[in-house]
């Protein structure tokens, strides 16, 4: 059997799901046997992830390097692994991805091997924004007919409100920091700003989590991506329709590191101008996407455990108050 070696966010997600997260841990090397024997795949080592699934490297019998992704034993995440699948298979490698396999019993998919994450990358933020941007233009291109704007007050924004009501409520015994009623009311502020501006006919199948370590370089497949190729691809859609817009803000909610200081609010402001303009999207929106991704994802992610993360989030939230 496999070795696994789960990432920390992954480790931390584990944990908050208690008996069913250590029963999936229990099984992992035992579902990844099966699954290299259901795709005819000698496995590797595990990659770098996220919070919400574990990845491994992996090579077909004719040589081909591929990615298997399984996705955490979440009820509230595993409707999106059949999601993701959706979107990677519209796509067709185009913006995101190429999905080669689905395994809708064990939540697993089978995808193309890519280069380094953006995050990974040397390129500074501006130039990092304007390749997100980029590829963002593109992925919004892609039709994926089974998804569909939900209706007023179930957006995107009215969602978010009620998650960071809820969990600002349930953290509420944590030191959110001296600033985070203001923080807090600058967030819902956001949220029903544009959930009052939602209009669904303008909605994309949006990303949803638009930020530099979802962005790969794209490696050569001898299958091409089409003329407006930016030479990286998207991985682990949501695969919700939205305001393009939101995935903009997914991309502003970063660079944490790089906002300390007097001057964090001015450059912040720069790139979501940055962002707005090259996609001809507006710039307020942009902003205040960003705004209530950080505050909501700061939030997330103290709620499973990830304090330094999380307090990061919300740190640089309240440097950027009005």
């Amino acid at each position: 059997m496999p070795d696994v070696r789960l990432q920390p966010l992954a480790r931390a997600k584990v944990a908050s799901l208690g008996a069913a997260g250590e029963a999936w841990e229990a099984a992992l090397p035992a579902m990844l046997d099966g699954l290299a024997a259901t795709w005819g795949l000698t496995l590797g080592t595990a990659l770098p992830g996220g919070s919400a699934s574990y990845v491994v490297a992996a090579r077909t019998r004719e040589g081909a390097e591929r990615v298997v992704k399984v996705a955490l034993p979440d009820p509230a995440l595993l409707p999106g692994i059949a999601a993701e699948a959706a979107v990677l298979r519209a796509a067709d490698g185009r913006g995101y991805a190429r999905l080669h396999a689905y395994d809708d019993e064990r939540h697993a998919l089978l995808l193309e091997s890519c280069g380094r994450s953006l995050e990974r990358s040397a390129l500074p933020v501006t130039e990092q924004l304007v390749v997100l941007a980029d590829t963002l233009r593109l992925a919004w291109t892609v039709d994926v007919p089974a998804v569909a704007p939900p209706p007023r007050g179930e957006d995107r924004a009215s969602f978010l409100h009620g998650f960071v009501v809820d969990h600002a409520r349930r953290l509420e015994a944590h030191d959110l920091g001296p600033r985070f009623d203001a923080v807090l009311e600058q967030a819902l502020e956001c949220a029903e700003r544009r959930a009052e501006a939602y209009d669904p006919g303008a909605c994309v199948v949006a990303h949803g989590d638009a930020h530099p370590a979802n962005l790969l370089r794209a490696l050569d497949d001898g299958r091409g991506r089409g003329a407006e190729d930016t030479g990286w691809v998207f991985v682990d859609p949501d695969g919700v329709a939205a305001d393009p817009a939101y995935d903009l803000g997914v991309a502003l909610r970063e660079w944490t590191g790089e906002l300390t200081g007097p001057g964090a609010r001015s450059r912040a402001e720069g790139w979501a101008t940055l962002l707005a303009d090259r996609t001809g999207q507006d710039r307020r929106a942009v902003w205040e996407w960003g705004y209530l991704e950080r505050v909501s994802t700061g939030l997330y992610v103290l709620g499973f455990g990830a304090e330094r993360l999380g307090r990061r989030f919300l740190d640089s939230a309240a440097l950027l108050l009005d």
